[in-house]
């Protein structure tokens, strides 16, 4: 299964970007998957990568639309980002020192720990593109 979403920029849209990943990935998966925790998995590294291209490389440009590519091939999820902004230059990250009380730099430390793969590739065509990819287990058969 393959699908896209063409978003704006505008974070009142979070809501509507999570439904669209869960709703299609219910309905391919159904209750093959444990949603409780695979949903706030999914969820939670989506938001931020959404939240990044809103906040930082679409910055007060809600009229640039947000691209997510998602593809399913068994249990196997592929979720791309486009974004239209500058870029981000991964060679500059430093991660967060929990002691230094950093506000940023945590995305791209929880999509790492949230998703099997974490991909960033910069000015593809003129835009970003982050892919995230993961399998979801199969629900354990409960003992009767």
């Amino acid at each position: 299964m393959k699908t896209e979403l063409h978003i704006p920029s505008d974070l009142k849209f979070l809501t509507v970007v999570e439904r669209w990943l869960l709703d299609c990935l219910e309905l391919e998966l159904g209750d093959s998957v444990e949603w409780t925790n695979q949903s706030n998995r999914l969820r939670l590294a989506l938001v931020e990568a959404y939240s990044n291209v809103v906040r930082h490389a679409h910055k007060d440009q809600p009229q640039i639309p947000v691209l997510l590519r998602l593809e399913l091939q068994e249990r196997d999820i592929a979720l791309e980002i486009w974004d239209h902004g500058t870029g981000y230059d991964l060679s500059t990250y430093l991660p967060p020192n929990p002691e230094e009380k950093q506000e940023g730099g945590y995305g791209w430390l929880i999509m790492n720990r949230l998703m099997d793969k974490v991909e960033y590739q910069l000015q593809i065509n003129g835009r970003n593109c982050l892919k995230l990819e993961t399998s979801v287990p199969e629900t354990e058969a409960k003992a009767g």
